[in-house]
Order: C-alpha cells, then sequence, then structure tokens
C-alpha cells in the first residue's frame, strides 16, 4: 500500500525500525492517555451528560442547559471554579484577546515571562502598532526573556518587586520561536516563585497545544486563568471551532462580559447545534492527543536518523504536541510542508507555497489538509521562510494517518 502513496521501501524500512526503537515511549503516552481518558469519562458522568444536552438554542441562547453541562465538564477536568466554552470565540487568539482585554485596565502593567508572545498576539497586545492594542488604551507591556530554556527566575522576582505587575503571561508553547516548551514540573516551579512575591498578581497561562499531554494541568498547580483553542487538543478533530478559558470564578464572570456584555456575561450565547460536536471531541482528545504524540516521536526518531535537528528530540519528555524539525534550507522547508499535505485526506492535490498570512511578519507556509479549517489537531505542518527554516509540525487524528504523512514528507525530501 506505501507504494501506491510514493514511498520508497527505503523509507518504510526506516519507520519500522524506528517504530521499534520508540516502543517504551509510546506504551508511556498509552499510559497518560489512559488516565485522561478516565477523568474525561468521570467528567460525563458526574455531570449527568444525557442527550438532551446535545440541543440547540439561537437568537440569545438563553437556559441553554447543554452549555452549562459543557462548562461543568471543563470545570472539572481543569479542578477550575468555572468555565467559559463558547463557538463564539473564532480562535485562541480571540479567546486570549477576550481574557486580556478582560482583566487588564488603563494603567495596568501585563507581563510576558516567556519572551515574545505568539505572532498573532502582537497586534493585541501593541508591540506591532494597531489602533486596537491594549496598548492604545495605555496598557504597559514588559516581557522576560526565557534563558537556557527555562524561566529567569530571579529576575521574575526582582521585576515584581520592582512595581506592580496586575497579569502575567506564561505561553507554554513555543509558538515560531526555536526555545523548548514549558514543562508543567517548569510551570509549577515559576509559579510558586511568583507567589513569593506577588499573592494577587493574575497567573495566565496560553496552553494551547498542551492539553491532556501530561496528567496535571495548570489550574491545578495555581495558576488563575487557562485558555485553549477547541481546534486543537481539546476539540478532538470533532469541534469545528471555538475556544475555551478556564479559572477563578470572578476571573471567568469578566471574561464572560467582554465577550457578550455587561450585565449579561456568561448567561447569553446560542450554541446553534455544536454541543454534542464538542462533547464528542472532548471524549475523543485524550484518544486523539496520543495519536499526535506517537506521531511526533515518530517523524523525531526519523529525521534524527536521516541528520536533521529535531526539538524535541524523540526521547525527550514532552509538554506540547509539537514537532519542530529545522532544515535550514527554504527549499527543504517547503518540500517537507508540501510532503504532509500529499498526506492529507482534504486538498491533497493542492500545493501549499509561502503567503502573507494575515497577523505574521514574515512569509508563511502551512500545510494543512483538515477537515476543519486551521485545525492544527489534525496533522498540519507550518513555518515562517526566515532562518534557521523551522517547520513547525502537529497533530494527527490518529497514529496511522499521522505516519502516513510523516512518510510521504520525508519522501519528498530524500528527492
Amino acid at each position: 500500500m506505501y507504494e501506491q502513496f510514493g514511498i520508497s521501501e527505503k523509507i518504510v524500512n526506516l519507520c519500522t525500525k524506528s517504530e521499534k526503537d520508540v516502543e517504551k515511549i509510546f506504551k508511556g503516552i498509552d499510559e497518560i492517555c489512559e488516565y485522561n481518558t478516565l477523568k474525561v469519562l468521570k467528567a460525563f458522568q458526574d455531570n449527568h451528560i444525557s442527550e438532551i444536552h446535545f440541543g440547540s438554542t439561537t437568537g440569545y441562547g438563553y437556559s441553554d442547559i447543554g452549555r452549562e453541562a459543557i462548562e461543568k465538564v471543563y470545570s472539572q477536568i481543569f479542578k477550575a471554579e468555572d468555565s467559559l466554552v463558547r463557538s463564539q470565540f473564532i480562535s485562541g487568539t480571540h479567546a486570549l484577546t477576550v481574557a486580556l482585554f478582560a482583566f487588564l485596565r488603563p494603567g495596568d502593567t501585563m507581563l510576558s515571562i516567556t519572551g515574545l508572545p505568539y505572532d498573532t498576539l502582537h497586534e493585541v497586545i501593541g508591540i506591532k502598532e494597531n489602533a486596537s492594542s491594549l496598548k492604545s488604551y495605555n496598557v504597559n507591556y514588559d516581557q522576560i526573556d526565557i534563558v537556557n530554556n527555562d524561566f529567569d527566575y530571579e529576575k521574575i522576582q526582582k521585576r515584581l518587586q520592582e512595581s506592580k505587575v496586575k497579569l502575567i503571561e506564561i505561553q507554554r508553547s513555543k509558538g515560531y520561536s526555536t526555545r523548548k516548551s514549558i514543562t508543567i514540573e517548569q510551570l509549577e516551579k515559576v509559579i510558586k516563585a511568583i507567589r513569593e512575591v506577588d499573592k494577587e498578581v493574575i497567573i495566565m497561562v496560553d496552553n494551547c497545544y498542551c492539553e491532556f499531554v501530561t496528567k496535571v494541568e495548570p489550574i491545578e498547580i495555581g495558576a488563575d486563568i487557562v485558555v485553549g483553542s477547541l481546534i486543537k487538543n481539546l476539540g478532538g478533530g470533532i469541534a469545528p471551532n471555538g475556544a475555551y478559558i478556564v479559572g477563578r470564578k470572578d476571573l471567568i464572570e469578566l471574561a464572560g462580559e467582554r465577550l457578550t456584555a455587561p450585565g449579561e456575561g456568561k448567561e447569553v450565547g446560542p450554541t446553534l447545534g455544536i454541543n454534542k460536536s464538542i462533547l464528542q471531541g472532548l471524549f475523543f482528545a485524550p484518544s486523539v492527543v496520543s495519536s499526535s504524540l506517537k506521531t511526533a516521536v515518530l517523524a523525531s526518531k526519523m529525521l534524527e536518523t536521516i541528520g536533521y535537528k529535531t526539538e524535541p528530540k524523540y526521547d525527550e519528555k514532552r509538554a506540547d504536541i509539537v514537532q519542530t524539525i529545522e532544515f535550514g534550507l527554504p527549499e527543504k522547508l517547503i518540500k517537507y510542508c508540501q510532503g504532509i499535505q500529499m498526506g492529507s485526506p482534504i486538498e491533497s492535490s493542492s500545493v501549499p507555497e509561502p503567503w502573507d498570512m494575515p497577523g505574521y511578519t514574515d512569509k508563511v507556509i502551512m500545510a494543512a489538509g483538515a477537515f476543519t479549517q486551521g485545525s492544527s489537531i489534525e496533522l498540519s505542518c507550518d513555518g515562517p521562510i526566515r532562518p534557521p527554516y523551522v517547520a513547525f509540525m502537529q497533530g494527527g487524528l490518529t497514529y496511522q494517518y499521522g505516519k502516513l504523512g510523516v512518510l510521504k514528507a520525508i519522501q519528498m525530501l530524500e528527492r
């Protein structure tokens, strides 16, 4: 069958050997998957999820029992006081934007302690000029860079002692940088360091790509607010759009009023038939995240073997589903992404090319033959056309489909 996809015997043999080398790693991924599966099932059962919760509301969306049940399930899974899970969120960036505008006021300071945030937040914050940014509302921004792939604990504590910071933003995934993603252990350590100095500062975690990679989520170790997308890990490839914010009840109330209107908040928001998809996607999410991790591990192992620099290494501890491959040349980055597209179920005959994507400074190439536009939990690969020409690969609804995409992409490199 692989011959029918134009994959050589050499690449198949490399894959077979690589799979044997990563058997123990796959077993560890399966154990985490089982734990998170039980956690999700317990939340469904404790909140008495029934067919009635699949119903739909329109207009204002008053008294949507399905929406309310979904938010109870999310709160239990994250061990949070409350949650906001809505299709009205267009993306993870939108949910982060809602949270930031909800919590910050003119004169407040936002501090990023993971360096420069993801590209799409630059205009939100005002790093790049925009008349609608936080900066335009006189919200101050400061950042502390990651040092040697870890937090600069001393500098963070010193900065908190110097002047008042209202909110600390922590982006766990690397974005389009080459740093390592933030592990749950690093996150716990830095939260403890922050609380030694400031008990009141809001600690907000951008958890995109990280959900269900480990057994513990950020609220459990002291974060106040966690934000993520439903077309990444927790949507399971089924939720067609949306995002979530979970955490402290008072902060969720503020976020709800920023998303809708003061005085209405969480009480409105029609679900328009999406409840079943959100619940079913969440139900499958632990297994889908497991498949994505296995796909990333296999890709890392195979690409390391043929001489490419990968991060994480195939046997390193993982914080998210993202796998990076450094190619050094734009042509190789483009070929790899095109190979991923060729191995996709949707638009496999399309040939991705670098283009000027909204919200990005450099041209970006993006391969995503996905059922849902922009869905990063389905196998996708993208990267900015700038040195050192790194591909950011993530997803794989099933390991078998993910593996095929990786083999096709490596075959493209070998041409």
